[in-house]
C-alpha cells in the first residue's frame, strides 16, 4: 500500500474514532456537543486535564474503553505520519546518492541546459539513441518530469561553474545551451567553453545579432528554432513531396528509410576503396549521399572512382537493418554509433 493512501485510511479511521467519542458523551451522559467533543479530545490525547462534568458509571466504562482504543490509535497514527515522512526523505536522498554516483560515471555524454519546451524534445531524441545523457535544469518544479523520462539530472543554475564542474563537463563531448534568455545562453556559452576549451557546443539563438555573439563566446553551432521552424513550414508549402521525403528520412521508425552518417576509421576494410570496389551498393542496398572529409569537405554525390579514405564520414540511405549491417561490417567488434 502507497504511504498517502495509508496515511488517508489512518486518518480517515482517526475521525470516526473521534465521531464515535463525542456520540458515546453525548448519548450516556446527555451533554452538548462542544462538552463531548472537548472530553473526547482531552480523553483521546491523554493530556489528564480534568472533566468537563463527573461522569457516571457508565461513562466511566465508555471513557476506560475510549483511552484503550482511541488514544493507543492516536499514537499509531502519528506513528505511521513520521515514518511516512522520515521514509520519504531517506528515498529522496538515497536516490539523490544513485544519481550522483551516475553522473560520476558519465564519460563523452550529452549536457543539456533547460528543459523546457525545445530542451524536451531534443533530449527525447538523444535518448533513443544513448543514455548518456545529463541535464541540468533550474526549475525544481520539473524535477518530476525528468525523473520520470529517466533522464539523469541537476537541478541548479547551468552557468554555476561548480555546478557545470558536477555535471563533468570536463569529461563531456558535447553541450547544448538552449535556456530560456539569450543572454543566459551567451553566459553559459562563455562558461563552458572555459572549462573545456574541446567540448562541442551547440546554442540557441532567437535573433541573427544574438547568434554573432554566440558565436564569438565560443559556441560551436548556433540555431534559431523560429528559423528552423519558418524554413520546415515554407518547404510543406512550396515543397511538399521534398518535406514529405525528408521527414520519413529523418525519423527513428525502424522500417523507413533513413540518412545517417557512419565514420569510416583507419582500421575500416573500407579505407582506400573506391566506391564502385566497395560493393556498398550491391551488398548492403544503400545510397551513398555524400562524403565528409577529415578536413570538413563535403563531396556530395560523389564519382563511383572516388576513395573511402580514413577518417571520412560517409552520409548514406536506406533502411535501419542494411545500415546496422554496413556499421557493423564498417567498424568490426565496435556498436557505439548512433544505430546502436
Amino acid at each position: 500500500m502507497k504511504p498517502l493512501i495509508k496515511i488517508e485510511i489512518a486518518i480517515l479511521a482517526a475521525v470516526c474514532i473521534f465521531g464515535v467519542g463525542i456520540s458515546g458523551y453525548m448519548l450516556i451522559e446527555d451533554w452538548s456537543f462542544l462538552d463531548a467533543a472537548y472530553m473526547t479530545a482531552i480523553t483521546l490525547s491523554t493530556v489528564g486535564f480534568m472533566e468537563v462534568h463527573e461522569t457516571h458509571h457508565f461513562g466511566k466504562i465508555f471513557t476506560i474503553i475510549l483511552i484503550f482504543t482511541g488514544g493507543g490509535y492516536y499514537l499509531y497514527l502519528v506513528s505511521v505520519i513520521s515514518k511516512s515522512i522520515i521514509e520519504g526523505e531517506i528515498k529522496t536522498l538515497l536516490g539523490r546518492q544513485r544519481l550522483d554516483k551516475k553522473i560520476q560515471k558519465l564519460k563523452g555524454h550529452y549536457i543539456v541546459c533547460g528543459y523546457g519546451r525545445i530542451g524536451r524534445v531534443l533530449c527525447n531524441l538523444i535518448n533513443e539513441e544513448t543514455d548518456n545523457l545529463l541535464v541540468v535544469e533550474q526549475e525544481e518544479s520539473l524535477r518530476d518530469a525528468l525523473s520520470k523520462d529517466k533522464i539523469h539530472h541537476i537541478i541548479g543554475d547551468a552557468s554555476d561553474e561548480e555546478l557545470l564542474l558536477k555535471a563533468g563537463i570536463e569529461r563531456a563531448g558535447f553541450l547544448v545551451a538552449c535556456l530560456a534568455t539569450d543572454t543566459a545562453n551567451v553566459f553559459l556559452v562563455l562558461t563552458a567553453r572555459q572549462l573545456n576549451p574541446d567540448i562541442y557546443i551547440m546554442a540557441r539563438a532567437s535573433s541573427p545579432d544574438v547568434r554573432k555573439k554566440l558565436l564569438v563566446a565560443g559556441a560551436n553551432k548556433v540555431e534559431s528554432p523560429y528559423d528552423t521552424g519558418a524554413m520546415s513550414m515554407g518547404l510543406k508549402l512550396l515543397r511538399p513531396s521534398v518535406r514529405s521525403f525528408l521527414d520519413t528520412a529523418l525519423s527513428r521508425k525502424h522500417d523507413a528509410i533513413q540518412i545517417e552518417e557512419l565514420f569510416v576509421p583507419s582500421s575500416s576494410r573500407y579505407t582506400n576503396v573506391a566506391l564502385k570496389d566497395s560493393g556498398i551498393r550491391q551488398d548492403f542496398n544503400l545510397i551513398i549521399i555524400s562524403i565528409k572529409k577529415e578536413s570538413g569537405e563535403m563531396h556530395f554525390n560523389p564519382h563511383f572512382e572516388t576513395l573511402i579514405e580514413p577518417k571520412d564520414t560517409v552520409i548514406v540511405m536506406g533502411k535501419t537493418p542494411d545500415l546496422k549491417r554496413f556499421q557493423t561490417a564498417l567498424n568490426p567488434g565496435k556498436d557505439d554509433s548512433p544505430l546502436s
